[in-house]
Formats: structure tokens, C-alpha cells, sequence
């Protein structure tokens, strides 16, 4: 008998140390979402974007960092960083253009901001309580949705700008940026065509490699890429998609070559690939989840520098920034693009 009360004892106290680890753990990831947040919120220019290094990509970088704030809990009226998500809204709605794209036309990649922007501007639309300022949303994501379907290439693609201006050029990593935003803009009530998206799927499906990996673009003759699998994994689970034959090779592949941990982080475009897997992951699970973020967490919070912010990759701080933020807050919940 007194071996098994020891027993008990014994087991009690390592759960009791395994609880105190986990709220350690928890707690210094949500002290690095406050410096790197802050950080951000004292980045932002006057107008009310943010930009990557050498003045570029402000519209992209506008919507990353508005997102990683939403993810918070803030929203355009309340919360540590509402004034910083209105801002960020403002801008981006100014750069709403009569054909529907939401960025600068002479931008020679500005798919990615506009579909970063559908995605962050259907976050804040669901949540948007004020008439006037909800129908301004509506109209310009209705029209973001439009440009998105007419710039989408004959293969089902898109590339960095539309089929049109690109000459029909298209590539996995802006097909995905699309992909997605469309998703976050039809959850959130936006009519979207489900042939674009079933379109988009088939290009995604064409790009796989024997290995379960997905390549560049269809027209590329090399090998898989870890980051564009791992962003391919998450828009096909944000298009329903979660258990065919297919999607199993992509996490099968994701899992060797994206897994966070044992030197995987120099491969280039690390941040970009967990930006993307975090969110397989989460959706996953709570059991997977955990394991994933335990392993990220741990390599992020030791990459974070002392002014909150992440400075890794040739894009800039700004930009990893926002993303890392976004994986570290993955299971606040807030967001209905990344809910489970």
C-alpha cells in the first residue's frame, strides 16, 4: 500500500511540474506577442501602413501586421491596438482601385498584398458593427474578389500580377496568397465563385511531386519546395479538403522537410513555411498542435530580438515580425480564417 500512495505522490508531483513547465512556456510566448506587437504598433508610418525593407511591399506588410494585431483580440474599436488596426484599415481601403485591386498597379507583385489584404479586410468586415463603415468594406471586397477571379491565370493559377499583365505567368506561393484571402472573404459572407476556387485547386494538385511535395509552378522543372508545400497543405484545408489521398502525401511530405527542430531552421523561406504549416497544425488538433508549438515556439522566442521584433530573411522585420506574431497567437481563436 505504501508503495502505491508513493506511486500516486510521484505521479502528482510530475504533473504538478509538467503544468508549472506548460504556463512557463505559455507565458513567455505571450510576453514575445507583447514586445513583438508593440514593436509593430511603434513601427507603423503616420498614413497607416507598414513597408518592407527598402519602402516595398507596403500593402502586403499593411495587412500581415494588421492581421497578427486582430489575432490579439483587438479590433477597430477596442482592445491594446485598436488604433493601429484602424489606421492599417484606412490605408489599405485607400488603395482600393476601380478595377478591384487593393494595391499599387505598378507594384510588380502586388498579388500578395491584395491577397493579404482580402484576407485581413474580411477579418475586421465580420466584426464591423458601424453601417457606413460595413457597406465601405463590403464594396471593396466584393470588388477584390472580382479582380482576383479575372487576374487568375488559364492553368487555374495567378501569378505576381494578374494573367493579363503577367502573361499568363503564375507560381504556388501568390496561387496560395489567393487561395486563401478568397476563403477568409466567402466565411465572411463575400460571394466567391466556387469555380475560381476549385480552379486554384486543380493547379495546386498539378504542381505535386511523386514525394507529396509541391513545386514552384507548373511550368518548373525542378523538385518540390517545403515553404510553397506547407502553404499548399493550409489553403486546401481553408477549401475543405483534409483527408484525401492527396492531402495525406502533402503533410507526409511537410512533416519530413518543414517539422520545426533538428537544424531545419536554414532552409530558405523557414518563417513563410511555418507562417503556413502553424496553421495545418493547429487545425490538426489540440494533441498535434501542442507538440508543434512546444518545438516552433522554442526556436522563435530564442531568433527574437531584444526591440520585439525578428530580423531574419531579406524582406525585413516588419514582415517577419508580423508573421511570427500571427504563429504564436494561432490558438487565441480569434480569427475565423484559422478557427478549427
Amino acid at each position: 500500500m505504501l508503495r502505491v500512495v508513493q506511486g500516486f505522490i510521484l505521479i502528482g508531483v510530475i504533473c504538478v511540474a509538467g503544468g508549472d513547465l506548460q504556463a512557463e512556456r505559455d507565458a513567455a510566448r505571450q510576453r514575445a506577442v507583447r514586445k513583438a506587437l508593440d514593436y509593430l504598433a511603434r513601427e507603423q508610418r503616420r498614413q497607416g501602413y507598414w513597408e518592407a525593407n527598402g519602402g516595398q511591399y507596403r500593402v502586403a506588410m499593411t495587412a500581415l501586421a494588421g492581421n497578427a494585431m486582430l489575432c490579439e483580440g483587438s479590433t477597430t474599436t477596442s482592445g491594446r491596438y485598436a488604433e493601429s488596426i484602424r489606421k492599417a484599415v484606412d490605408y489599405l481601403l485607400s488603395m482600393s482601385r476601380p478595377n478591384g485591386l487593393i494595391g499599387f498597379e505598378n507594384d510588380y507583385r502586388y498579388t500578395y498584398g491584395h491577397g493579404f489584404s482580402m484576407l485581413f479586410l474580411s477579418q475586421v468586415y465580420g466584426e464591423e458593427e458601424d453601417a457606413a463603415r460595413r457597406q465601405e468594406l463590403k464594396r471593396v471586397l466584393t470588388n477584390s474578389v472580382i479582380f482576383s477571379g479575372r487576374a487568375q491565370t488559364t492553368r487555374g493559377g495567378w501569378g505576381y500580377v494578374s494573367a493579363k499583365d503577367g502573361n499568363d505567368f503564375d507560381e504556388g506561393s501568390t496561387c496560395i496568397t489567393q487561395v486563401q484571402g478568397l476563403r477568409a472573404c466567402r466565411n465572411a459572407g463575400i460571394p466567391v465563385s466556387k469555380k475560381i476556387i476549385d480552379r486554384a485547386r486543380k493547379y495546386i494538385a498539378d504542381c505535386g511531386t511523386p514525394d507529396g511535395g509541391i513545386r514552384y509552378s507548373l511550368k518548373s522543372s525542378g523538385g518540390a519546395r517545403a515553404p510553397i508545400t506547407a502553404a499548399a497543405v493550409a489553403a486546401i484545408f481553408n477549401a475543405g479538403e483534409y483527408d484525401s489521398e492527396r492531402v495525406m502525401k502533402m503533410l507526409n511530405y511537410c512533416e519530413k522537410n518543414v517539422w520545426p527542430g533538428n537544424g531545419r531552421t536554414s532552409f530558405g523561406h523557414w518563417h513563410y513555411a511555418h507562417y503556413y504549416f502553424s496553421q495545418v497544425k493547429y487545425r490538426q488538433g489540440e494533441k498535434e498542435w501542442k507538440k508543434y508549438i512546444s518545438a516552433v515556439g522554442r526556436d522563435l522566442l530564442r531568433q527574437q530580438s531584444a526591440s520585439g521584433s525578428w530580423k531574419q530573411g531579406s524582406v525585413g522585420p516588419h514582415y517577419i515580425t508580423a508573421i511570427n506574431a500571427t504563429i504564436l497567437q494561432l490558438d487565441n481563436g480569434y480569427l475565423p480564417i484559422y478557427q478549427r
